[in-house]
């Protein structure tokens, strides 16, 4: 298969390392030429995805920020022809799933939203490893979603990732979701570590200290623009967590251990639910 490859930073970067490693062309490009460049040295990508080469390609992934992904397919569309499943692999999707089914209309070429749910709190290609996505879910956004022939055309457009599923949502229900669980858990790592306190713990921090502020270690450009595209749903979750936090400051201000403990079980058994 040709695969070609839109941002070369984690995400597309793993795409090309993955594909690459499975014995796929890979053409891709990147506003830095010299990532590109580096990526081609590396034998992660074999050739410049130029206009050319896009309607030889099987796949398209589009792994960079959604306003520019959208500018991608606007640009680019009308030269895609019918042959490649055009993906994008950013972290929203009713804005990008709108435009980029408008778009396939206008100009004819097979498009389907997707987001891969695996990363690290690095960005950029360094940071790119072929077995990113392998056991990772991947989510898709299809233009129709009785097309059996289309999703199976999918799985194995996606197979040399190494994903362990596929789940088929809508761009609503995504976008609801990772509100919560992922775009909360940036902003509350980021907020945690602002604590004047954080200079001092050295010698004095364990797990749980890594665990909160490992994705404060984020892309504030990439992650702004997501927040701000999803900004109904994650407002709603930051308010459902300010009203529990209020609860949890409420009884330890009070003394209350009696209520404290009730708050405390609550969360454990909340998560014994969910997670098992």
């Amino acid at each position: 298969m040709l695969i070609g490859i839109v941002g070369l930073g984690l995400i597309g970067g793993s795409f090309a390392k993955a594909y690459s490693a499975a014995g796929h062309m890979v053409a891709a490009k990147d506003i830095d030429n010299s990532v590109l460049q580096f990526a081609m040295l590396s034998g992660a990508v074999h050739l410049e995805l130029t206009r050319e080469k896009l309607p030889e390609c099987d796949l398209i992934l589009v792994c960079t920020y959604p306003q520019a992904a959208i500018d991608f397919l606007e640009q680019e569309g009308p030269y895609f022809g019918k042959k490649p499943v055009v993906i994008d692999c950013c972290g929203t999707k009713r804005v990008l799933v709108q435009e980029g089914t408008r778009l396939a209309e206008e100009y004819g070429f097979l498009y389907v939203g997707g987001h891969p749910m695996a990363g690290t709190q690095f960005s950029g290609f360094k940071y790119a490893r072929a077995n990113l996505y392998q056991g990772a879910p991947m989510v898709i956004i299809p233009p129709r979603y009785d097309d059996i022939e289309l999703l199976e055309r999918i799985k194995f457009l996606l197979r040399p990732a190494g994903f362990a599923t596929i789940t088929v949502t809508t761009a609503e229900k995504h976008d609801a979701m990772i509100a919560f669980t992922s775009q909360l858990a940036h902003i509350v790592s980021s907020a945690y570590i602002k604590s004047p306190s954080a200079t001092k713990h050295k010698g004095m921090s364990a797990g749980s200290y890594r665990d909160m502020t490992r994705v404060a270690w984020l892309n504030p450009q990439m992650w702004a623009e997501l927040f701000l595209d999803n900004r109904d749903f994650l407002l709603k979750e930051i308010d459902t967590l300010i009203d529990n936090l209020s609860a949890y400051r409420g009884a330890i201000d009070r003394g209350d251990r009696e209520q404290l403990e009730q708050l405390l079980l609550e969360g454990k058994l909340r998560k014994e639910e969910v997670d098992g």
